[in-house]
């Protein structure tokens, strides 16, 4: 139902394609030396190869972003297609595609302007051999930050390699982790369901729902507005787990970066204040793409991770990756003491 050609060049067009100056810095050759560092700090061993650096402009970037997400949602829309009578159907999937060709298409081209690195992965029922993850990082957007925070190039390439190296050295050395990923998304797939009430699509909105629809965004958290008690679980149990992986990266970068970068604090201040001084209509578009909530996995990832790490070093950290019950809950990010009583990590959590 969705039409990719259109979604690449929908995307591309918002994206726009800036002039972007050649780096002056190899970051193969940065990522393999942050890979080095990471594994010897984290203590994880890759179980795989670790992917080659790619820099790539924003096309490119979105093109492996549609391979991912058609990849993903194809099959989930096929069989929500199949659940709609038939002389429905071809309206149906006609309104829907329509609308999320161009959802997908503005959603990419608004993130291809704003990410910089990205350690892709598809977290489908697959195994790396069926498609190999790739270390991508977007160019242009990394050329715009290094002159927005007045960087030293060197040292912020190799801060932000530190932290999607990070991502790779997960996933190649936890081999459960992919398979968990994998599990929750096709939960969630194969609980899709198109649920269509002619009364209520005919009538206006009641003032209910409009204040539904209003504190959701202002939470930034729409996903809840569509799912059920059981897809909710899921997903809280997706967002703990995304906190951990991305505040796990978040700590990371900081704890090995800090003897080798001299300006890591300017760069995380930098970093930070970029996160949060977004204007106005950004800050609605990030809201609407669920941005808003990566944003909070982030900072309260790192709050949980450098806690843990504060109270037993970075061995009782690693506990989240023994198994998926070790992973903390969406209570336990708040409450780190929590998660280290759970999991029997003997040092008491100071204030």
């Amino acid at each position: 139902m969705i039409d990719w050609p259109l979604v690449q060049r929908l995307a591309a067009f918002v994206a726009g394609q800036p002039d972007t100056p050649a780096s002056r810095h190899d970051l193969d050759a940065l990522s393999r030396e942050s890979a080095e560092a990471v594994i010897a700090y984290t203590g994880l061993h890759p179980q795989s190869e670790l992917p080659t650096a790619e820099p790539v402009e924003r096309a490119e970037w979105i093109r492996a972003n549609i391979a991912s997400m058609s990849a993903l949602l194809d099959p989930a829309l096929r069989q929500v297609g199949k659940r709609v009578a038939k002389p429905a159907r071809p309206f149906v999937e006609l309104a829907t595609g329509a609308v999320m060709t161009a959802e997908v298409g503005v959603m990419l081209g608004f993130l291809a302007q704003r990410v910089l690195g990205q350690y892709e992965i598809v977290l489908l029922d697959t195994t790396p051999s069926d498609r190999p993850p790739r270390l991508l990082y977007v160019a242009p957007n990394l050329a715009n930050a290094v002159r927005a925070f007045r960087a030293d190039e060197r040292e912020f390439l190799h801060w932000v390699a530190l932290h999607e190296v990070t991502h790779a050295v997960q996933f190649a050395g936890v081999p459960w982790l992919q398979r968990h990923m994998a599990g929750m998304v096709r939960e969630l797939l194969d609980s899709a369901q198109l649920k269509i009430d002619a009364r209520r699509a005919l009538r206006l909105p009641r003032t209910d729902d409009l204040k539904k629809v209003v504190e959701v965004v202002r939470s930034g958290d729409l996903v809840t507005l569509v799912a059920s008690p059981g897809e909710k679980q899921t997903i809280d149990t997706m967002q703990a787990t995304m906190a951990v992986i991305e505040g796990y990266a978040e700590h990371v970068m900081d704890a090995v970066g800090e003897p080798l970068l001299p300006g890591l604090p300017r760069l995380r201040e930098a970093l930070d204040r970029r996160r949060r001084s977004q204007s106005a209509p950004a800050r609605l578009m990030m809201r609407l793409l669920g941005m808003e909530m990566k944003m909070r996995q982030y900072q309260q990832g790192k709050v949980f991770c450098d806690a843990v790490v504060r109270a037993g070093g970075i061995e009782a950290l690693n506990r989240v990756w023994r198994d998926p019950s070790s992973m903390p809950t969406l209570a336990e990010i708040e409450d780190p003491a929590a998660w280290l009583k759970r999991t029997d990590v003997p040092p008491a959590l100071t204030a």
